[in-house]
């Protein structure tokens, strides 16, 4: 378990490190741990720019992980994919897209033909509204 489970997230990416240190994942222990504290970054809300550093590292090392350990194949699947999907299956367009992302009309088209990428704070919303982790947007 993340030490001080709780406690507010420090803001700083050297004080995140301090609490846990971003390291190669050997086991499921540690990968549950390392969800847990993205699942929490992803919780927190408006993040700092140490946060955000700091939890795209871990979300790499989960990756890394995943990919070793779990690897489901997705042969032909995307993230825009999977979000296509997703928007199909709860009756929202491009424009419903972009109003949930909170940017320009056009933006919502953009992402999904692939010509715009999604950012963190892109993932996090979609992550919330669907009740899905952030990394099936990144494949």
């Amino acid at each position: 378990m993340v030490k001080n489970a709780k406690q507010k997230l420090l803001g700083r990416f050297k004080d995140l490190v301090e609490l846990m240190p971003p390291q190669a994942l050997m086991d499921n222990v540690h990968y549950e741990n390392t969800v847990e504290m993205i699942d929490r970054l992803m919780a927190a809300g408006k993040l700092s720019k140490g946060q955000e550093l700091y939890m795209e590292t871990l979300v790499q090392l989960v990756e890394a992980y995943e990919a070793q350990h779990h690897a489901i194949d997705t042969t032909g699947l995307s993230g825009i994919d999977a979000l296509r999907h997703l928007l199909t299956e709860n009756d929202m367009n491009a424009s419903d897209l972009a109003r949930l992302l909170e940017v320009h009309a056009s933006m919502g088209s953009k992402i999904l033909k692939g010509e715009r990428s999604l950012t963190v704070e892109h993932l996090r919303k979609l992550a919330d509204r669907f009740k899905v982790r952030p990394e099936l947007f990144m494949a």
